[in-house]
C-alpha cells in the first residue's frame, strides 16, 4: 500500500520537524504508551488463534530469535564499544541495550513489513521474560557488574502494551464476524502515523541528546542495529526458513527494549550511559520503518 511504502519518508520528515521544532511534539509524551496500545489492538485485529497454533511448531525459531537476542547483540555491544573506543559510560550503555529484550515496536514493523505477527509477538513474550533473568547476567559476565531488572514493572508493561490490547482486537475481531474486512484496512494506515508521531515525541524529547552527541557514538548504534537485522535474517535464511520468518526474527532482534535500557542507566550509572539507549530508540524505529517499507514489497520466497 501507498502509505507504508511513504513510510520511511514520513519518519525521517517528522524525525526532522521535531529535531528543529522540538516544542511542538515534546509535550506529548504521555500519548506514548496508548498509541502504542491502539497499535497493538489494531494488529490483534489482524490475528486468528490459528496464528499463534501455528507458532508452537516454530518453537525452533522462536529458540533461535532468543539465543541471537541474548548471543549475538549482548556480543556486538560489546565488540562495538571497544572497536570504537567509546568509554566505560558509554560502554555501559551499548551494554544494556545489547542484554535487554525485544521492543513493543518490533511488533509494528513486522505488522507493516507483512512479517509473520504471531511469531513476533511470541517471540517479545518469550525474550522479555528471559530478560529478567538475562540482563543482569550478561552485564555482570562482560561489565562485571550487575543491574536489577525491574521484573515486576516489566510483567505489567507486558499485560498493558501488548497482552491486553492485541487479545481485545481478536475478540473485537470475532464479534464483528464477515464485518471485520470493512474495517481491516484502516489498521495499517492508523499504525503507520502512530509510529511517525512517536517517532517524532522521541527525537522531540531527545533533541538535546542529538545536539551534542558524537558521531562515534551514532555510528555504534547504527552499527549494533543493522548487526541485529542482518544476523537475524542471515541465519533464518541459512536454516533454512523463508524470507517472512527471516524478516520477523531480524527485526525482533534488531529493535530493542532500549526504554528499559535507559531507564536502567539512569538509575544505576550516568546520564551518559542512557545516551545510547536513547539514541537507539530513534534509530531503531527509522531503520525498521525503511525495512518495513522494502520487506512489505517482497513476496514469500
Amino acid at each position: 500500500m501507498l502509505l507504508t511504502r511513504l513510510f520511511p519518508l514520513l519518519a525521517v520528515g517528522f524525525a526532522l520537524l521535531a529535531f528543529f521544532w522540538p516544542q511542538g511534539f515534546a509535550g506529548y509524551q504521555s500519548w506514548i504508551m496508548p498509541l502504542l496500545m491502539v497499535v497493538m489492538l489494531g494488529m490483534g485485529f489482524s490475528l486468528r488463534l490459528q496464528d499463534f497454533e501455528e507458532v508452537l511448531r516454530l518453537k525452533k525459531v522462536v529458540a533461535l530469535g532468543v539465543l541471537i537476542q541474548f548471543g549475538v547483540m549482548p556480543l556486538a555491544a560489546f565488540l562495538i564499544s571497544i572497536a570504537l573506543g567509546l568509554s566505560s559510560e558509554l560502554t555501559v550503555g551499548m551494554m544494556l541495550v545489547g542484554a535487554t529484550a525485544g521492543g513493543t515496536a518490533s511488533n509494528v514493523m513486522t505488522y507493516l513489513a507483512k512479517g509473520h505477527l504471531a511469531l513476533s509477538v511470541s517471540m517479545t513474550l518469550v525474550s522479555t521474560l528471559l530478560a529478567v533473568l538475562a540482563m543482569p547476567l550478561l552485564t555482570w559476565a562482560y561489565l562485571g557488574q550487575r543491574v536489577e531488572v525491574p521484573a515486576h514493572d516489566m510483567m505489567v508493561s507486558l499485560l498493558k502494551l501488548i497482552l491486553v490490547p492485541v487479545t481485545v482486537g481478536m475478540l473485537l475481531r470475532r464479534f464483528l464476524g464477515a464485518r471485520a474486512a470493512s474495517v481491516e484496512w484502516l489498521f495499517p494506515w492508523v499504525s503507520v502515523w502512530a509510529i511517525v508521531f512517536i517517532i517524532a515525541i522521541v527525537v522531540a524529547l531527545n533533541q538535546a541528546n542529538l545536539q551534542s552527541v558524537a558521531l562515534t557514538v551514532m555510528l555504534a548504534v547504527i552499527l549494533h542495529n543493522l548487526t541485529g537485522m542482518a544476523s537475524g535474517y542471515w541465519l533464518s535464511r541459512r536454516l533454512g526458513y523463508d524470507s517472512v520468518i527471516a524478516r520477523t526474527v531480524a527485526i525482533e532482534v534488531g529493535m530493542q527494549n532500549s526504554g528499559l535500557s535507559v531507564a536502567l542507566a539512569l538509575k544505576y550509572y550516568t546520564a551518559a550511559s542512557a545516551l545510547p539507549g536513547a539514541l537507539f530508540s530513534i534509530w531503531h524505529n527509522l531503520s525498521g520503518a525503511l525495512f518495513a517499507s522494502l520487506w512489505s514489497r517482497r513476496k514469500e520466497d
